[in-house]
């Protein structure tokens, strides 16, 4: 069966906004989060007639099923650009101190703020089942069918999650 090139049209269009705030959150870097979702959805484009809404998503509609699908892609490629952040950092302890610090950026990102620095305080399997519900708006459901965990795994991270990130936001907003 697989998507229809308007089908693919439509899906980019409907999910594209959704993936693109999940990578930021994930990534920390816009221009990063970019790359990853275009890397996504080059993935999607390859791999489209092997697409079966039907497996994904259960009892939901044919878009929740896709847009676990692209998360599900999102997030290997979000995994690939974290290796490759590793490895630059590995890279930039041997380079010359003068083109190190030319690399990192001089501009403050848009989304590294209160709320970016309170979810980067979480423990990683708390955000990244907050970032796939709430960013990525898959239900509890497609998350834990994501993160290979218990619905209950889900409902409890993301709760918890929450109320962290809500402590997180007071003492910053005490602090200002």
């Amino acid at each position: 069966m697989g998507l229809a090139r308007g089908d693919f049209c439509r899906l980019v269009d409907e999910h594209g906004p959704a993936l693109y705030r999940t990578a930021v959150r994930l990534l920390n870097d816009r221009h990063e989060a970019e790359d990853a979702v275009q890397e996504a959805f080059r993935s999607a484009w390859a791999s489209r007639e092997n697409f079966r809404p039907e497996q994904r998503g259960g009892a939901g509609s044919a878009g929740a099923g896709e847009r676990a699908w692209m998360v599900s892609i999102l997030r290997r490629r979000v995994a690939d650009h974290w290796r490759k952040r590793t490895l630059r950092v590995v890279a930039d302890e041997d380079a010359p101190r003068e083109l190190a610090s030319r690399e990192k950026p001089t501009e403050r990102e848009p989304y590294t703020d209160e709320v970016q620095e309170a979810l980067g305080r979480l423990p990683p399997e708390w955000r990244e089942a907050l970032l796939l519900v709430v960013v990525a708006e898959l239900t509890h459901r497609e998350a834990a069918d994501e993160l290979g965990v218990p619905l209950g795994t889900v409902l409890s991270r993301v709760s918890r999650a929450r109320e962290r990130m809500r402590e997180y936001l007071l003492q910053a907003a005490r602090k200002s």
